[in-house]
């Protein structure tokens, strides 16, 4: 059974290879968290969430699987 609040590894595995849908998949997955953390006096600041989107999809690429 799937763990709907959990990123498929299969998902994961091709954002880290760099496909364009898969890193899109993931950053749809924590958009309600990107935008709860660029909440700045009940407003969405637009610069923080295109800064917080930026650095995970950077950390995505940059991520390696130990192997």
């Amino acid at each position: 059974m799937r763990n709907k609040k959990l990123i498929p590894f299969e998902v994961i595995e091709k954002a880290v290879a760099g496909e364009p849908e898969a890193v899109e998949e993931v950053l749809r997955h924590y958009t309600a968290h990107i935008k709860y953390l660029s909440m700045y006096k009940g407003r969405i600041n637009d610069d923080t969430q295109d800064r917080l989107k930026a650095r995970l999809t950077e950390s995505i690429l940059k991520f390696r699987f130990d192997r």
